[in-house]
C-alpha cells in the first residue's frame, strides 16, 4: 500500500486537532532495520510524547519498535486490525504460491510468527478488531470465527492492551470507517475507547 488509502483517515484525525504525519515505508521489499530506524527518527522528530496508529503491518512494525526501544517518548497507540499473533491469511497465501517473497523480509517475519506477543511497554494501547467478513484471507486462510476478511479477531488480541474493541468493519474498511476514525481519537485523546 502506498498510504494514500489513508488520506482520508489522516485528514479526519486533523479536524479533531491532531498534527498527523505519515511514515512511509515500503514493506515488500524496505529492510526491518531501516523502516524501524526511519520510525523512530520521525518520533524523535516530534514536540514531546507522540500518538501512533497503525494499520495491519503498520501496527506490527510499531510493537517491534517499541521492543527494542521502550525509551522512545510515546504516549497512545491505536492499532487497527493487526494480526499481533501472526496472521493465518499470509500463511495461507504462503501455502499457496509456495514462497513468501511477496511480503519482503520484514513482512514474512512479523506475518508468518504466530507466538503470541504481550505488550509490556508504558503506553496505552487501544487494539480494535474488524468482524465484517469481506476480503481475499478468507478464501486461502479459512479464518472461523469474526474476522475481517483478512485478519481473524483471535489474531488481534494483545495479552496486557489498554483497551479492546470490535467494528463491524472489512480490513480495508478501516481506512474509511467513521466509527473506527471516532474510536481512534477517542482513545488518543483519553486512553479508553468507552465514554
Amino acid at each position: 500500500m502506498t498510504g494514500a488509502e489513508a488520506t482520508l483517515f489522516r485528514h479526519r484525525l486533523a479536524e479533531r486537532g491532531y498534527t498527523v504525519r505519515q511514515h512511509h515505508y515500503h514493506s515488500a521489499s524496505a529492510a526491518a532495520a531501516t523502516v524501524l530506524a526511519g520510525l523512530r527518527d520521525e518520533i524523535l522528530r516530534g514536540e514531546g510524547p507522540v500518538h501512533l496508529v497503525g494499520h495491519s503491518l503498520g501496527g506490527l512494525v510499531i510493537l517491534r519498535l517499541l521492543e527494542a526501544h521502550p525509551e522512545l517518548p510515546v504516549a497512545r497507540i491505536v492499532l487497527l486490525g493487526t494480526p499481533v499473533n501472526g496472521s493465518r491469511a499470509a500463511a495461507g497465501l504462503v501455502r499457496l504460491l509456495g514462497t513468501d517473497w511477496m511480503f519482503g523480509p520484514m513482512a514474512s517475519g512479523e506475518l508468518l510468527d504466530a507466538a503470541p506477543r504481550v505488550w509490556r511497554h508504558p503506553a496505552a494501547i487501544g487494539v480494535i478488531a474488524g468482524t465484517q467478513s469481506f476480503g481475499l484471507g478468507r478464501f486461502v486462510a479459512g479464518l472461523d470465527g469474526p474476522n475481517d476478511g483478512t485478519v481473524a479477531v483471535t489474531e488481534t488480541h494483545l495479552a496486557g492492551a489498554t483497551d479492546y474493541l470490535e467494528l463491524a468493519v472489512s480490513h480495508v474498511g478501516f481506512m474509511l470507517s467513521q466509527r473506527v476514525i471516532e474510536a481512534t481519537a477517542k482513545f488518543l485523546g483519553a486512553g479508553s475507547f468507552s465514554d
